[in-house]
């Protein structure tokens, strides 16, 4: 079955006549008459009762009549929203996002992005960084905004860097270091800590890890989180320091101290994440809107 034998269909159920019909579709008649037999003849039972001088639909035929004009709208649809998206002026892109390390970088991208492009709907998702991968490669998802991750996680995705945050110190402001400039690493590791829940963001423990071995140390994990809103109301309330890149100070306000760690530490890099064969026009402007802001 083929969508022109749904229009010939529709042509005919809707003039009652196989010769009108065919000249609103300027095909000859024996042409349509043969389409329609081959469409019945698929189907397996008749859609049309036929006379001398006309057709009426059967009663599967009014059924079927409703639904062959739902697929044809629907295939238009499809066509118009499609070059609309190619060209930049319609369409819909699903976007996922880690809230703390995008918090400069996406409203600014959003802004840039949907002043050229009014059309287009962004659909966003506040996820885990491996929800995103997942989502990422199985199509769900077109973009991916999250920290950079070891090579063999992000093997055959597309990256493109998006900025670099100094690796920080969040801390009550009734804290001991709130007094401070800077803190030092030595004192840091000291503290308990508030940190996000490692079976959500495994990269993030895999970070606290690496930097405690270096010191010899182990992590002193008083909570765990399973996002920014509830790691925030932790430090508040005093219940430990959380170690944090330097962007969440516009997040938090006075609620928090964010300080510089000394002696400096790696820092925090956050990457737009794609798949090269679905790399659409729509998809390569907000990546380049993202690039655009932090440039």
């Amino acid at each position: 079955m083929e969508l022109r034998h749904l229009r010939y269909f529709v042509a005919v159920a809707e003039t009652e006549n196989v010769t009108r019909a065919a000249e609103r579709l300027h095909v000859s008649q024996p042409a349509l008459s043969r389409q329609i037999h081959d469409l019945e003849e698929e189907l397996g039972f008749q859609l049309l009762h036929r006379s001398a001088k006309s057709v009426r639909l059967t009663e599967a035929g009014r059924v079927f009549l409703t639904e062959a004009r739902a697929v044809l709208q629907r295939a238009v649809e499809a066509v118009n929203n499609a070059r609309a998206a190619a060209g930049g002026q319609g369409g819909e892109i699903h976007v996922g996002y880690s809230p703390s390390l995008t918090v400069q970088i996406l409203p600014q991208a959003l802004r840039a992005f949907q002043t050229d492009f009014p059309g287009v709907r962004v659909a966003l998702y506040d996820l885990a960084a491996g929800e995103m991968l997942t989502q990422l490669r199985a199509g769900k998802l077109d973009i991916a905004l999250l920290p950079r991750l070891p090579e063999k996680i992000l093997r055959g995705l597309h990256l493109d860097e998006l900025a670099r945050y100094d690796s920080c110190v969040a801390v009550s402001p009734r804290h001991p270091f709130a007094r401070l400039k800077v803190v030092p690493l030595a004192k840091a590791i000291k503290e308990p800590l508030i940190v996000y829940s490692r079976a959500e963001y495994p990269e993030y423990h895999e970070i606290l890890a690496a930097l405690f071995a270096r010191l010899g140390a182990k992590p002193r994990i008083a909570e765990e989180h399973e996002g920014v809103t509830g790691l925030i109301a932790a430090v508040e309330a005093g219940q430990g320091i959380a170690l944090v890149p330097s962007c969440l100070g516009c997040m938090v306000g006075p609620r928090l101290k964010i300080l510089p760690l000394q002696p400096a530490q790696p820092s925090m890099i956050v990457v737009a994440a794609s798949r090269p064969d679905r790399a659409t026009e729509v998809v390569r402007k907000f990546i380049a809107a993202a690039v655009l802001q932090q440039g």
